[in-house]
């Protein structure tokens, strides 16, 4: 018998409407899921829950985010993880809804990093309006780096690099900078061990809703030796200097306009003082498990990686620290209910396992003939994972 993970990629629901399920979290309940999903001609997201495999979609009323209804009424929901926070899409720009209370702290994040921030390098939305649960952001012009990334016919090869050439100098920039700045002290402490002990609330969640399923037993106790090498690997070296900290870089968070006004940067909800390779790394295992679910060309994602290598070599970024950060991204997305990048992530964590780290920009000084070698090496690693996935 063939094991299934319990998320599947689509469920229909009592009317017979189907919904694709793009991201997915355990519920507090043992083996139900609680999913953002979408509809083909329907705009917007929703909400919907799995309970022991049956799909229901939930009320667009969410008794935890009491302000969701009002705030929905002005725009389109476009983020939504139930019973937690909302993302809405308005004219004057974007709604985040949170918990009751739970707007606080993030708006005192954005009050700090915009002292941090020099306009010179990023453009940060500003806080339109606030209250105890509901921040209402300005929005910020362009297209994100991850949407320009498919977009072979709308962005030429040469202007995609520039992009990211143009995003290296302006991070570089930016993170250098923070180092020993007086308000760096006010920002949460993310250091190798508050990231250990969140890469473990992970795993034993993973734990938590696979340990009765017998056919799981083989993925669990991979997962449990992963875990125990990316804490090895985390906490054997000295941790590099502590800079300004995005918290959350990914490629949708960072957006580009024609012309040379600076790039976008978005969500800093969980910015902090921290190594600068827990961003680097971050950014780029995002960009890969794209290029590996080819969503994003292969030599696109070379282009990028290469810049953000660049990157990581200008901050004196220790390359034992940046793929220790790269493994803990790699085993979060391990931890997936969904079973395709869960599946992409463990059998990179495998192939890293088995063998000595791939010869990479980074660690070559960023020689063109052997950066192509590593492309080459880094097309068997997509192969071997595409099979562990199923494909895709």
């Amino acid at each position: 018998m063939n094991w299934h993970p319990p998320v599947p990629a689509s469920a229909v629901d009592s009317s017979g409407q189907t919904w694709q399920i793009r991201r997915a979290w355990p519920d507090k309940t043992v083996g139900d899921y609680i999913s953002e999903v979408i509809a083909p001609g329907q705009a917007g997201v929703r909400g919907g829950v799995l309970r022991a495999g049956a799909f229901e979609l939930l009320p667009e009323d969410d008794p935890a985010l009491p302000s969701l209804r009002a705030e929905a009424r002005h725009g389109e929901l476009v983020s939504y993880r139930p019973h937690m926070r909302a993302v809405i899409r308005t004219d004057a720009g974007y709604i985040k809804v949170f918990l009751p209370g739970g707007a606080i702290v993030p708006a005192e994040r954005c009050t700090q990093t915009e002292i941090l921030l020099d306009p010179g390098t990023f453009t940060a939305p500003r806080v339109l309006r606030n209250s105890p649960d509901v921040i209402l952001f300005s929005a910020v012009p362009g297209r994100t780096l991850g949407d320009l990334g498919d977009d072979t016919a709308g962005i030429s090869d040469e202007g995609f690099d520039r992009l990211w050439e143009k995003w290296q100098h302006a991070w570089t920039a930016q993170v250098g900078s923070s180092a020993g700045h007086a308000a760096l002290a006010a920002l949460p402490l993310r250091s190798p061990e508050v990231e250990v002990a969140d890469l473990r609330r992970w795993m034993n969640r993973w734990l938590r809703h696979h340990n009765d399923i017998p056919e799981a037993a083989s993925k669990g106790a991979t997962l449990s030796a992963r875990a125990d090498q990316v804490t090895q690997n985390l906490l054997r070296t000295a941790p590099d200097p502590l800079v300004w900290a995005h918290g959350d870089l990914h490629d949708k968070q960072i957006l580009a306009v024609e012309g040379p006004s600076p790039l976008g940067l978005l969500d800093f909800d969980d910015t902090a003082q921290a190594e600068a390779a827990l961003d680097l790394a971050n950014l780029d295992v995002h960009l890969e498990l794209h290029a590996r679910r080819q969503r994003i060309p292969l030599h696109r994602y070379l282009a990028a990686h290469t810049r953000i290598l660049a990157a990581a070599e200008e901050l004196h970024v220790s390359p034992d620290r940046f793929h220790a950060y790269s493994d803990g991204s790699w085993l979060r997305l391990a931890c997936s209910p969904l079973p395709k990048p869960s599946a992409i992530a463990l059998a990179v964590l495998d192939e890293r396992a088995a063998r000595l780290p791939l010869v990479s920009g980074y660690e070559c000084g960023y020689d063109p003939d052997l950066v192509s070698g590593f492309e080459s090496v880094f097309v068997s690693g997509f192969a071997s994972a595409a099979m562990e996935a199923g494909g895709g």
